[in-house]
Order: C-alpha cells, then sequence, then structure tokens
C-alpha cells in the first residue's frame, strides 16, 4: 500500500509543480490552498519509505496508508479535472467558431461556478489530507525520500526458444524423457507422461528442450504446445490446439464442428502434444479431452506440466517424472553465470563466498537463483550482497505454495515507481503476452511514468527504460523481439502470483465467485452475467476497466455512468455496433481500446470530448467508415492505431493531431492516398507504420516535414513505388530515421533518394519481398550509421554497391532467398563484406 500512496503523492506533486497549476493558482485563487497542500502531500512522502518497511508488522499503520491512498486519489481526481479545463480552452482557442464558443457558453456551466465549486474542493481536499498527515506522528516514521533510480544492466535481448547451452544441470532429465518419448506402449496409442515439480524447478524449461530437441523433430510429424493454466476449458483446449498447427480458426464453430477438426488433423500423424502448467484435478474434464486424443497415431505421446501429484495421477499412463531441485553446485554455476560479467568472478572472492550462502537459502529453485543473482549483477558493494543473504524474509515461516522468499526481496528492491508498475500487471491473466508499445501506454495512462529528465525523451523512453530493468531483474521472461518495433514477453507463474499478492485490495480479476472490496481501483472482468453487473455496483472509484469477455451493452453503460474517473477502458474483440455518446463524459480517460471490433461503423462525435486521451486503439476495425470529423480535437493523442474504410486519410483525418508519436494504420482495403495536405504537420511523430493497404498508391507527404521520425515501416502495399516523392528538393535533407522497414511492394525498383538525409542517423535496414527491386544505390555505402541490413526475397538483386568496407558500423548482414546475390556474395563479394562480424547468406541458393 505505501508503494501505491508513494506513486500518487509523486504525481499529485508533479501535478502541483507544473507552470499550467502555478498559472491557474493565481488566476483561480486557490493559490494558498495549493501551496499548502502542496506541502503536506511532500511531508507524507518523506516517510513513505520507512512505512513501506514497518507496515507488514503493523495493522494500524497498514489502514493509515490505505486511507492516505484514498484521499491522494481524490486529490489527483480533482487536479485532472484541472487540467482537463487547460486543455478544454486550448482546444476552443484553437479550432472553435466564434459560433460554437458561443453555443457552450449558454449551454454549460458558468465558468464562475465552475471556479467556486473547484476552489471548495480543492479546500476539502486540501483539510482532509492535512487531517491524515497529522496521524503519521503516531508512528514514528523516519524522513528517508526513495532516490534509487534506473541503471540498466546491459544485457542483450533474449528469446523464448531455449537454447541447451543456457540451461544447468538438465541433461540427464532430458535424456530420460526423450527416452519416455521414444518408448513404445504396447497397450495405448497415445501416452501420457506426466512431470511434477514446485513452482519453477524449471520443468516447461526442461519440457522446452525436449520439445525442440532434433530427435523429437524427427520422431513426430506434428508437435503442439498449449499452456493451459488455470483454465481447464476443453473447447478452448480444442481450439488451441488447432489454431498451433493451422494459425486461425473460426471459434463460433459448435464443439462437434471442432472435434471432427482435431481428429482430422491427429488421425494420420504421430504427434507430441504439450499440455504445460495443467492445474485442473476433475477428471472428467480430462477424460472428454483424453477422449478425442486416444485414437491417435500409434505412439504418440502427451507431455503433461504440473506442479500437483493429483494431476499426474489423473492423467499420466507412465510413472511420474519427479524433478528435483538442482545440486548446490548447480545453482552456484547459475548464479555466477548471471550476477557477474564473464571472467569477473576471479576478481571477487569475498563475493563469491556470500552468494554461496545466498544460493543455498534458494533450495535448488532456478527462478530464486536467476532473481537474486539478476539483482546483484554488476554490484560489488559487499554490503548489498550481505543485506540480501542476511535479510529477515529468509526468517519468516513459508507455507506450501508462498511466494518465494527471493521474489520477495527482488520486488522489495524495486523503487517505488517500478513497484507500481509490477503490481498492476497483475491484471492481466497468466501465460498473457505482454506488448512492450501498449504497456507503456497502460502505465503512461496511469501516470506511473517519472518525467524525463533531459528534452531528447519522450515518456515511452522511459516506459521502455522500466521494462528492461524488470526483465534484467528476471521478474520478465520469455522475451521475443521480432521487429524493431516491439518485444513481446511473459510473466512467470510465481511472478504473476507475487504481482497478485502486492495488489491485493488495489487490483482485481472479476469473476462471478470475486470477493469485491470497495477500494479496488482496477479490475479485468473475465466473466459476464448478473452477478458481476452486482458487484461493479458497489464500487466507485474504479481508473481500469479491461474486459477480457463479450459484455451487453447495459454493462458498458453501466460503467460510464458510474466510474467518472476511468483511465483507462479496454474493449478489445468487443462487437458494440455503436459506442453510447455518454463515452464523452469520461473526462479523465487516457486509454481507449477498440480493437478488432469488425462491427462497429463509426464512433460517435463525443469521443472528440476526451481531451486528455492519449492511446486510442482501433485497428482490425475492418467496417469502420471514417473517423470523426472533430478527431484534432483530442489534443493529447500520442498513440494511434486505426484501421478504416477511408479512402484518403488527409489533414483532416490524422494530421491534425500534433502529439501524435506514434500512428499505425492497418488493414485499410479502401485507402489510396495518405497524408494529403499535410505538409508542416506530425512534427512530433516518431514512428509511422503503414500495412496492408493494397489499394494505397501515394504517401503525398515530404519526408522532409517529420523531422523527428525514427521508426518508418511499410509493408503490403502492392501499388506503392515510394516514388511519389522523388521530384522533391532533396539536398540538404536533415532527418533522424533510425529504422526503415520495407516489406511486400511489388512496385518498388529503387529506394528512394530522400533516405540519404538520414546517413547520419539510419541504424537498421529491412527489406523483404520486394519482387522488382533491381539493385541497391551506390549511396547505400554512405549510411556510416548502419549496423543491420537484411535483404529477404528479392530475387532480381545480384550484387551489393562498392564500397561497402565504407559502412565500418556494419555487424550484421542476412540475406535470404536472393538466389543470385547471395551467390554473388559468396563468390566474389566477399571482400566487400568481410569486416561485418554476423553474416547469413541464404546456402540453398
Amino acid at each position: 500500500m505505501a508503494e501505491i500512496a508513494y506513486s500518487v503523492a509523486g504525481k499529485v506533486l508533479e501535478q502541483l509543480g507544473s507552470r499550467t497549476f502555478q498559472e491557474i493558482s493565481s488566476a483561480w485563487g486557490v493559490r494558498s490552498d495549493l501551496k499548502k497542500l502542496e506541502d503536506i502531500v511532500l511531508a507524507v512522502k518523506a516517510v513513505l519509505c520507512d512505512a513501506e518497511e514497518k507496515q507488514a508488522s503493523d495493522q494500524r499503520l497498514r489502514t493509515w496508508l490505505g486511507k492516505l491512498k484514498d484521499v491522494l486519489n481524490d486529490a489527483e481526481n480533482v487536479l485532472d479535472e484541472f487540467q482537463y479545463r487547460v486543455l478544454q480552452k486550448e482546444v476552443m482557442k484553437r479550432y472553435w467558431s466564434t459560433s460554437k464558443k458561443v453555443r457552450y457558453f449558454f449551454s454549460c456551466p458558468n465558468p464562475l461556478v465552475f471556479r467556486f465549486e473547484m476552489a471548495h474542493k480543492i479546500k476539502d481536499i486540501r483539510g482532509r489530507v492535512d487531517n491524515i498527515a497529522a496521524d503519521k506522528d503516531k508512528f514514528n516514521l523516519a524522513q528517508a525520500f526513495e532516490d534509487r533510480k534506473i541503471t540498466m544492466h546491459g544485457r542483450d535481448m533474449t528469446h523464448s526458444f531455449v537454447h541447451s547451452s543456457d540451461v544447468i544441470g538438465r541433461d540427464d532429465d532430458r535424456e530420460k524423457i526423450i527416452h519416455l518419448l521414444m518408448e513404445q506402449d504396447a497397450g495405448r496409442n497415445v501416452s501420457v507422461i506426466p512431470i511434477v515439480g514446485i513452482g519453477d524447478l524449471g520443468k516447461t524449461t526442461l519440457t522446452k528442450l525436449v520439445y525442440n530437441d532434433e530427435r523429437v523433430a524427427r520422431h513426430f510429424q506434428l508437435r503442439k504446445w498449449v499452456c493451459v493454466s488455470e483454465d481447464f476449458d476443453v473447447r478452448s483446449l480444442i481450439i488451441e490446439i488447432i489454431k498451433s498447427h493451422v494459425g486461425s480458426i473460426n471459434e463460433n464453430l459448435s464443439i462437434d464442428q471442432l472435434q471432427i477438426l482435431l481428429r482430422e488433423l491427429l488421425k494420420d500423424n504421430k504427434f507430441l502434444l504439450v499440455l504445460d502448467d495443467v492445474w485442473n484435478e476433475d477428471r472428467n474434464k480430462w477424460m472428454e479431452l483424453e477422449d478425442l486424443l486416444r485414437d491417435g497415431y500409434n505412439g504418440s505421446k502427451i507431455i503433461v506440466t504440473t506442479r500437483n501429484n493429483s494431476v499426474a495421477t489423473i492423467m499420466g499412463t507412465v510413472p511420474t517424472y519427479h524433478l528435483d531441485g538442482l545440486s548446490n553446485e548447480e545453482c552456484m554455476s547459475l548464479f555466477v553465470k548471471l550476477a557477474f560479467k564473464e571472467g569477473e568472478e576471479k576478481q571477487y572472492p569475498n563475493l563469491l563466498e556470500i552468494g554461496n550462502d545466498i544460493v543455498k537459502k534458494c533450495k535448488g529453485v532456478p527462478l530464486a537463483v536467476r532473481t537474486l543473482a539478476s539483482l546483484l549483477y554488476s554490484k560489488v558493494d559487499e554490503r548489498e550482497w550481505k543485506s540480501i543473504r542476511d535479510n529477515e524474509i529468509w526468517h519468516l515461516k513459508q507455507n506450501e505454495g508462498d511466494i518465494l522468499p527471493a521474489l520477495r526481496l527482488s520486488y522489495n528492491q524495486l523503487p517505488f515507481h517500478l513497484k507500481q508498475c509490477f503490481a498492476y500487471c497483475s491484471l492481466f491473466p497468466k501465460d498473457y503476452e505482454f506488448k512492450s508499445l501498449l504497456l507503456v501506454q497502460f502505465w503512461m495512462a496511469h501516470g506511473l511514468l517519472q518525467s524525463p529528465d533531459n528534452e531528447n525523451q519522450d515518456l515511452e523512453d522511459i516506459g521502455n527504460l522500466y521494462i528492461k530493468e524488470l526483465m534484467s531483474r528476471s521478474l520478465f521472461q520469455d522475451v521475443y523481439q521480432d521487429t524493431v518495433l516491439f518485444y513481446t514477453f511473459k510473466m512467470h507463474d510465481l511472478v504473476h502470483d507475487l504481482a497478485l499478492a502486492i495488489a491485493k485490495g488495489e487490483c482485481l480479476v472479476v469473476t462471478k465467485k470475486s470477493s469485491v472490496s470497495a477500494g479496488v481501483c482496477h479490475l479485468s472482468i473475465s466473466e459476464n452475467g448478473q452477478e458481476v453487473t452486482t458487484q461493479l455496483e458497489r464500487l466507485s472509484k474504479v481508473q481500469t476497466i479491461i474486459f477480457k469477455t463479450e459484455q451487453h451493452m447495459s454493462i458498458l453503460e453501466t460503467c460510464i455512468s458510474r466510474f467518472k474517473y476511468l483511465r483507462v477502458l479496454d474493449l478489445e474483440n468487443s462487437s458494440f455496433e455503436v459506442l453510447p455518446n455518454s463515452i464523452g463524459s469520461l473526462k479523465h480517460l487516457r486509454y481507449l481500446d477498440l480493437s478488432e471490433n469488425r462491427r462497429i461503423k463509426q464512433l460517435p462525435d463525443s469521443i472528440c470530448k476526451l481531451h486528455s486521451l492519449q492511446t486510442l486503439l482501433l485497428g482490425g476495425c475492418s467496417n469502420l467508415e471514417w473517423l470523426p470529423k472533430g478527431i484534432r480535437d483530442i489534443i493529447s493523442l500520442r498513440f494511434l492505431v486505426v484501421t478504416t474504410k477511408h479512402t484518403c486519410l488527409s489533414e483532416k483525418a490524422v494530421g491534425c493531431l500534433d502529439s501524435l508519436r506514434f500512428l499505425l494504420i492497418v488493414g485499410c482495403e479502401n485507402l489510396k492516398c495518405l497524408f494529403e495536405g499535410m505538409e508542416g504537420r506530425l512534427t512530433n511523430l516518431r514512428t509511422l507504420v503503414v500495412g496492408g493497404c493494397p489499394s494505397l498508391t501515394s504517401l503525398s507527404l515530404s519526408i522532409k516535414h517529420l523531422t523527428a521520425l525514427e521508426t518508418l515501416g511499410i509493408g503490403d502495399c502492392i501499388e506503392l513505388s515510394l516514388m511519389e516523392m522523388e521530384g522533391e528538393d532533396n539536398q540538404d535533407l536533415k532527418l533522424s530515421l533510425q529504422n526503415l522497414m520495407i516489406e511486400g511492394l511489388p512496385k518498388l525498383e529503387v529506394l528512394p533518394q530522400w533516405l540519404q538525409g538520414s546517413a547520419n542517423t539510419l541504424q537498421q535496414l529491412l527489406i523483404g519481398e520486394c519482387e522488382n527491386l533491381k539493385a541497391l544505390p551506390e549511396w547505400l555505402p554512405r549510411l556510416k550509421s548502419l549496423h543491420t541490413l537484411r535483404i529477404v526475397e528479392c530475387p532480381k538483386l545480384s550484387s551489393l554497391p562498392e564500397g561497402m568496407e565504407a559502412l565500418t558500423a556494419l555487424r550484421q548482414l542476412e540475406i535470404t532467398d536472393c538466389p543470385d546475390l547471395s551467390r554473388k556474395c559468396r563468390e566474389e563479394d566477399s571482400h566487400k563484406i568481410a569486416h561485418v562480424p554476423k553474416i547469413e547468406l541464404d546456402e540453398d541458393s
């Protein structure tokens, strides 16, 4: 609770310290109250670090922190109303006609009345904060501002694929399980091998090693991996098994139709199916699925990983494989690998001795070892190591199923602002695949990101640093980066359990059986029905609603009317034909997700009243006819994903969004022109991606105006040549482009000349499926910062330009499915690229 109060206090102080509130305080006669509020909050924040350490053993302190958190949330909401008013005035000043301003004046509350009401709210909040703050002296809390900064450890991205060289101490286990897979069970077509062990002994990692082993891949015609977790729903599992083979499926098929598809898929193939992380103890559910699998091709196998022996007994057809913890020697080897840079451990024998004591406390659990090793990485202060070894958390009584002390320690060592970011991840289900871009926007919507220290950084940059820091501490795992745009990752089950425990009372996944406390502010709704609606009626200060299942319009209208302080509203995969006009009343809303709604045709004009909105997700809304005319009034919008039936997205459609940092235009089948009449706009845009627009013939935007653009991706636009801008004067262009991805442009014959404007900044150039690209330009070697060049499926390319050796920054060159170019590089151009450390040429050419 202290970390939440600390975070909200920080947001309140940041608002009060802004220029906006300095001006408002004088103009509206609330300067004295706002200054007193700032002083009180500052004094309270100073003792919250100490409060966090003491709250576990003091119920009165926890109660006080709860009251403090509530009143600070109220303060934030009141200050946010001021901020909304400022944004509204800015919109009126920029865009509204005189007649519209007059209509607004007579239809809305008198400004003097508004000032009076807001001044009264400020006085009330200041008094409440004052009363609660006065009680802090009862707890003898010491002042100590939290000052831990984000310091990146500089580790490389990892991938979800497990390499055997990265796994310690499981060679024997791997060979034994592979032997079980190869064995023929005379009495059964399909055998089930259960692997049992406590949380993160490495069951999933071991199974991945087996699953990806070449011998196993040769032995089975089909291999399927399904992560089950807590919801053993047979229909959903059938769908996931089929999807793992065909990619996508009509999920509205009847259960009989799905069963026919599954049997057809499995009948002639010896298959290996992994059911990872199974909790189901209902034998009837398993028998229902087993009936569909048992007639598979003779020699097929199922591996089940579980923490529960009862599950293994129900499902297994061979003796359970019990996975033991790693030996102390193996744990120490893993610890040294992660806690020190290679070879560095020899310089610190004293730290190795302390590390060995720490490893013994981890009791053979790899996750515990990894977490603490990551926490201590690059730290050489002996006191820090001893503080981990001697922490009192190791002495607390641990019951079976309790969260590992090592994870608690890792969490306790996080800076306050990262603690709340981590806790909010509990709103997403286990095994959820996070996308870095969207998680940063989610955190930003709740004001969890600290202001950048320099003008060259945006909040998005701060969010990415937060994610990388949580990765470096092993709190995120299975990291996979497919493109330069974003990366995905997951949370281990035990880490997710930790987030749930931390966020209890603040965040809640709502089911029909949930127990909802009045203080809950963030909801993920995974079921529907009257029981859920009744539970929502008990709440009033909700800031987040994530719908994980289809809901009726009535519950959406209830949420909008009841929860006026919403910051995040996630309606992904909904099928509402229209949004209620009342959506415009959510003046605090920062994040609105309508992705993959294939029925919605238009957005209400009232959505343009959301002046605070920062993120709007409309991707996959394939029947959306147009964007509302007043979209320019959403002046805070930074992140926009859009699919529309528009034929032209012009200045009035998106070019008026001056705050925009990220723009993704995807799946717009009718779109013919883009950015018409937008010269000199979108000057803050840093990422632009246009994809799946088969009718697009022109971007119609001079690249020289996009001076902040860092990443540009254009794909699957079969009528686009990128040559419409070549008539412009491209001399002396100074651009900031760092990443360029061009894919699926059959009309592209040469790279555009304007690319030379990024000669000093371009770092990654990815070209794919451009069947008519005939040559790389002679000026390519002038791209002095280029470190990655990837060329895929460009069959008419036959050689590299002269002077490639001038690309001294080039570290990776990949050429795939370009037969002539690959052959020429191997035979004749090898001297041009000999200086590149990593070269991948298509050997099959």
